[in-house]
């Protein structure tokens, strides 16, 4: 049975895209390549193998012709949707081209959408802002704690986080109240995702826990519906709202993603969906390159493990949503191109240069597949052979 595998490094971009001013990136990021010359190199001979630090222009990381026995094709994908946020670039890549950004509040949430959501929970809310996640819960939590009104806040993504202490808002009562924000979140606040971000811990020390949860827009028809019965890892899944994909536990940080990805490896599923997220969740948003840099270190080894795993009836994708560049000033994702590596027993070697359109990866699986599909350019035919 054919196989297609598709990983997304989230956060791990490969250079300013050609917009990138637009979207308020004004300090060219790169983030693998900047996250490379911080740290002086990294320990990631599979990812350097498939080419992905070569596609971002780390010179000094050049692709192989091969890795394990497969071949290797890579290069860079310039979104063409919208937005840079994580929905966005799922969504493309399986054939969902966002025209209209999604809204964003730079200075909060509109008095309407606010005392509407108030009256369906039946409590205030606090913050109402844009913010870190860590750090408006170190700011409000404690009185957040003392009075049960959960903390609403922001980004520079169409989002709408509600943040509460599991100890006072139990957590299916928070995804309740997430549930309800979902219902209220229409045009023209069409937020692209509410996301429920319950935290413990006492003042001084708070922990978000790793039962967040997100309740994003309905997906459109895409790729995931067409093969169906998808196995998806992490948070892939509720990005599409669950739709086209098997039932599977939901996996918080990368060394359990890594668990069920060999889980879904063992499986009889024709697609693998799988999302490893610490690298934008803990390293971009929170300006770390050294973190940034351990964890790709780490996951090469995951990386290596899936590749030999891979029989020759397997076609792997690697690739990623967005940028999140740990060196720049800001603490949100960047507009830029997003590495692409295709690995197969049968795959040609070829370095593919910038191909437009991240729906290239649902193509590119779909023809591995022998489905018929509209939408992007197969990456085993660009270029050449």
């Amino acid at each position: 049975m054919k196989r297609a595998i598709v990983i997304v490094l989230d956060g791990c971009g490969a250079g300013a895209a050609p917009d990138a001013a637009k979207f308020g990136d004004f300090d060219y990021p790169s983030t693998l390549a900047h996250v490379w010359e911080r740290a002086g190199g990294i320990h990631a001979p599979n990812l350097i193998a498939a080419g992905l630090f070569a596609a971002a222009g780390v010179k000094e990381a050049p692709a192989s012709a091969e890795l394990s026995g497969k071949g290797v094709r890579y290069g860079r994908l310039q979104e063409k949707s919208m937005g840079k946020d994580s929905v966005t670039g799922h969504w493309e890549m399986m054939g969902i081209h966002t025209a209209v950004p999604f809204p964003t509040y730079p200075n909060g949430f509109p008095a309407d959408l606010v005392a509407a959501f108030e009256e369906r929970i039946g409590r205030k809310v606090l913050g109402n802002k844009p913010a870190s996640g860590t750090g408006i819960i170190d700011e409000l939590g404690p009185e957040s704690q003392a009075t049960g009104n959960p903390i609403l806040y922001t980004s520079a993504d169409s989002v709408f986080q509600v943040a509460a202490h599991e100890g006072v808002i139990p957590i299916e009562q928070l995804y309740e109240f997430c549930r309800s924000a979902r219902e209220l979140c229409v045009a023209p606040n069409n937020v692209q995702r509410v996301i429920a971000r319950p935290f413990e811990g006492e003042p001084g020390a708070y922990r978000r826990t790793e039962r967040r949860k997100d309740f994003p827009l309905v997906a459109p028809d895409n790729l995931v519906d067409k093969v169906g019965n998808v196995f998806g890892v992490g948070v892939i899944p509720e990005l599409f709202g669950g739709r086209g994909f098997r039932a599977v536990r939901r996996t918080q940080n990368n060394a359990e993603h890594a668990v069920m990805l060999r889980e879904a490896m063992a499986s009889d599923a024709r697609m693998i969906f799988a999302n490893f997220e610490d690298f934008d969740m803990l390293y971009g948003h929170r300006n770390d390159p050294a973190g940034f840099a351990k964890a790709l270190a780490d996951f090469d080894s995951v990386f290596a493990e899936i590749v030999g795993s891979m029989t020759s009836e397997d076609l792997l994708i690697l690739t990623a949503d967005h940028g999140n560049d740990p060196t720049s000033t800001s603490t949100d994702h960047s507009r830029e191109y997003v590495p692409v590596c295709v690995l197969g027993s049968g795959c040609a070697p070829k370095a593919l240069g910038d191909v437009v359109g991240m729906d290239s990866v649902g193509a590119t699986a779909a023809a591995h597949l022998g489905i018929e599909w509209p939408h992007g350019a197969n990456l085993l035919k660009a270029g050449g052979v």
